[in-house]
Formats: structure tokens, sequence, C-alpha cells
């Protein structure tokens, strides 16, 4: 029983306690990200090595230690990308009026520099971890991937719950580019398939061997955790008590976004 509780305990606490640090960093002073890049730049290259290190091992630790490498690759991105150093070319608020393509190609150039930075480093841990016994670096990074994506189609097409008192003030921008709605079509799909593979993961690490069990139950409580917040994007519940701890601006007015539909982009060590 414990191969599966302790594991769940353990991705929890990455999931909330990664993501209040990436905040209360996101919120210091600018001239402090250079030195916050910095820093995950060095995780960002213990954490590719620690990935290939763990290639053979099949020990219940590396399990463990191949999910906080794949968290620490995926952390380097979504520090950038709050930093607001790896964003995209375009840091102005969405056209009045824009629609369609237009709206689209927009809100893309205001990130693009950072969704080719993530999909490269999943390719790099693709191209180092091919064949190895312990994938488990790159499994944890995929499930962030995909439903971080999901994530951020859904906010884009249109959600409930957008979390814009999250967005630093050097983003607020990116409040006018989404929109705000009780339900869009991509839901129901992303919430489905985030569903069947919290239930496949699971039926996995069933009766499994100790490395099996450990490794699928931690993705899956991860799977389980990004079909929660999912669930929360269409639900009338803020989310800013769960980090409001870690935010040293915390109670301070925010910056009022662009004007137009109230938007926002939570970008977080969520998937």
């Amino acid at each position: 029983m414990l191969q599966h509780i302790l594991p769940v305990i353990f991705a929890v606490f990455v999931w909330w306690f990664g993501t209040a640090l990436v905040f209360l960093l996101d919120q210091l002073p600018r001239r402090s990200f250079r030195w916050t890049m910095a820093g995950a730049s060095a995780a960002l290259v213990g954490a590719l090595y620690g990935a290939v290190s763990l290639a053979d091992d099949q020990s219940i630790s590396a399990a463990y230690l191949g999910f906080a490498c794949g968290v620490l690759v995926w952390a380097w991105g979504e520090i950038g990308f709050l930093t607001g150093m790896v964003t995209g070319p375009n840091r102005k608020p969405c056209p009045p009026g824009a629609e369609g393509w237009q709206r689209f190609t927009a809100a893309l150039r205001t990130i693009i520099h950072h969704e080719i930075a993530i999909l490269t480093l999943g390719l790099i841990l693709l191209y180092l971890l091919w064949g190895a016994a312990n994938q488990v670096a790159l499994h944890t990074y995929i499930v962030l991937w995909v439903m971080r994506q999901s994530a951020k189609l859904n906010i884009y097409l249109g959600a409930r719950n957008l979390g814009e008192s999250m967005l630093p003030p050097h983003l607020q921008h990116l409040a006018s580019y989404f929109r705000k709605r009780s339900m869009n079509a991509l839901f129901p799909v992303s919430i489905t398939g985030g569903t069947i593979a919290v239930v496949v993961l699971v039926q996995q690490g069933l009766g499994a061997d100790p490395f099996t069990a450990t490794a699928s139950t931690l993705l899956g409580a991860l799977m389980a955790l990004a079909v929660i917040e999912h669930w929360f994007l269409m639900l009338p519940l803020p989310l800013d008590g769960l980090w409001t701890w870690s935010r040293p601006m915390a109670g301070q007015p925010q910056p009022t976004p662009a004007s137009g539909p109230q938007h926002s982009e939570t970008a977080r060590l969520r998937p």
C-alpha cells in the first residue's frame, strides 16, 4: 500500500511547493531574474545529467529521482516564461476587434519562443533516454507538456476561472488574448482523455514490480492533478489561495489588463 500512497504524497508536494516557489521567484524584483534563470539553468543541466545517470536504474529511489528530474527540466521553461525572458516577440495586448487567424497568430507570437524552448527540451530528453530502462523523467515531462498545452488551448477558447491575479505585472498583456466563458468544446475532450490516462496508469501500477508501481503512481498522481486543475478552469473557485503564501505582493492591487474581454494565461509548474 505504501508503494502507492507515498508516490502520491510526493507528487502532490512537488506540484504544490514547486508552483509556489516559481511564483515566489517571479514576484522578486526584475533585477533578480538573471540570477533566477542562472540557477534554473544550473538545475536544468543537473536534471539532464541525473536523468541520463538513472537511465539503467530501476530501483524505487530511481523512480522518485527520475520524476524530480523531469519536473526540474520542465521548471526551466516555466521560470523562463514567468520572468518574461523566454516568451515571444509580441509584448503588446491583443489588437482591438481581432478575431480568428489574426487573434491566433498574435497570441502565438506572445509565447512562441517559450513553445519552441519546451518542445526542444522534450526532444532532448527523448534523445537522451531513447531505449532506456528508466524513462520516468521523459514520461513526467510528456505529461506536463501535453496537459499544459491542453490548458493553454482551453484558456484560449474560453474558461470561467482564469486566475488573472496570478499573472505577473510584466505579463499582463497576455490577459487580452484569452476569453472568459463557462465552457468550450475542447474541455470535455481534455477531461475525458486525462481521466482515461489516470485510470490506465493506476491499473499499470497495480500488481507490478516496485519500480513500475512507483513510477506509474507518480505519473498517475501528476495526471490526476492536471485533470483537477482543468476542472478548476471551469469552476467559479479561485485558485490563488493555494499559493498566496508564496507571493510577497499578495494583497496588493494588480495592474489592470488591457481593455477587452478579461483573459489570462496562468503559467505554472502544473500540467
